[in-house]
C-alpha cells in the first residue's frame, strides 16, 4: 500500500482560555457603598473638631421632614398611576374600536401624550388649570399637587393605552373566532375573554411605567410642589447653604428613590420571567 506525501490534519481538543477575574458591583451594593461614604465623611468631619453639624447629623436631624416629602412623592405617583390607568384603559379600548373615526382620534391623543415632554405637560396643567373651580355655588380649591398629579397622569394614560392595545393584539385571533362561534358580542368578548388574559401580559410593563412615574415626580419641585426635592433644597438653605452638604443631602434623596424603585424593578423582571408568553 502506497502512502502519499501529504500530511493529515490533526484535530486537537479545545481548551478554553482561562477566565479573567472581574469584579462587578451591583446596584444595591453600590448604594450601600454610597451611604457608607457619607458616614465616613461625617466621621472625618467630627474628628476634625468642627462646631457645625456633620453631614450625617444634618441628615438625621432633617430626615423626618425629608421622608415626609418622599411620602408625598409616592402619594402623587400612586394617584397619577390610578388616574392614568383608568383613563388609559378606556383610551386603549378606543384604539381597538371598529369605528375608524374613534380609533383615529384615540391614536392621535395617544401619540400626542406619549411623545410630549412630561415637564411641558406639567407646566401646561399647572398654569392653564385654575387654582379653584365653582360648582353649584361651591368653591373647590385645586392645590398645586393635585394639578401636578393630573399632569403626570396624562402621559401615563397614553402609555397604558398602548400597553392595553399591544396586549389585546397579542391574543391569538382564534380566541375571537371561538367567542364569535359561541354568540358572544364584541363587548362580552373583550371584557370576559380578552382582558382577563391580558392582565399577565400588561402587568410587567405597567409596573415599569409606575417606576418611571415615581422617579419623575421630582419634576413637581420645579412648579413649586413641596415634595422631597423641594424640601431638600430648603433644608440645604436652612443649614447655611454649606457646599459640603449638597452631595449628602441630595444623595439621601437619591438613596430613598433607589430603595423604593429598585425592588419594583426586581419584581417586574420576576413577573416577566413568570408570565413569559411563548
Amino acid at each position: 500500500m502506497k502512502t502519499t506525501g501529504h500530511r493529515l490534519a490533526v484535530l486537537l481538543p479545545y481548551r478554553p482560555a482561562p477566565a479573567r477575574m472581574s469584579v462587578r458591583i451591583g446596584p444595591l451594593p453600590a448604594a450601600i457603598l454610597c451611604f457608607c461614604a457619607i458616614m465616613a465623611a461625617s466621621t472625618a468631619w467630627a474628628q476634625a473638631g468642627s462646631t457645625t453639624l456633620s453631614p450625617l447629623q444634618v441628615i438625621v436631624k432633617w430626615s423626618p421632614l425629608l421622608l415626609r416629602g418622599f411620602a408625598f412623592n409616592i402619594l402623587i405617583s400612586l394617584l397619577a398611576m390610578l388616574l392614568g390607568t383608568i383613563a388609559g384603559l378606556g383610551l386603549g379600548l378606543a384604539l381597538l374600536s371598529e369605528s375608524r373615526l374613534l380609533a383615529a382620534v384615540s391614536w392621535l391623543v395617544t401619540q400626542f401624550f406619549r411623545n410630549a415632554p412630561w415637564l411641558v405637560l406639567l407646566f401646561f396643567v399647572m398654569f392653564l388649570v385654575p387654582f379653584q373651580i365653582t360648582l353649584f355655588k361651591t368653591t373647590i380649591p385645586l392645590p398645586d399637587w393635585i394639578k401636578a398629579t393630573v399632569g403626570f397622569a396624562l402621559p401615563v394614560m397614553a402609555n397604558v393605552a398602548e400597553v392595553v392595545r399591544g396586549a389585546v393584539r397579542s391574543i391569538p385571533s382564534t380566541q375571537w373566532e371561538a367567542a364569535e362561534s359561541l354568540s358572544f358580542t364584541r363587548r362580552q368578548t373583550m371584557w370576559l375573554i380578552m382582558l382577563p388574559q391580558c392582565i399577565k401580559r400588561m402587568l410587567p410593563p405597567w409596573m415599569n411605567i409606575y417606576a418611571i412615574v415615581a422617579m419623575s415626580t421630582v419634576l413637581a419641585s420645579i412648579v413649586g410642589v413641596s415634595e422631597m426635592l423641594t424640601l431638600t433644597a430648603q433644608v440645604h438653605a436652612a443649614e447655611g447653604g454649606r457646599p459640603e452638604l449638597f452631595a449628602p443631602l441630595y444623595g439621601f434623596a437619591l438613596l430613598c428613590f433607589f430603595l423604593y424603585c429598585y425592588p419594583i424593578n426586581l419584581w417586574t423582571a420576576r413577573l416577566e420571567r413568570r408570565f413569559r408568553v411563548r
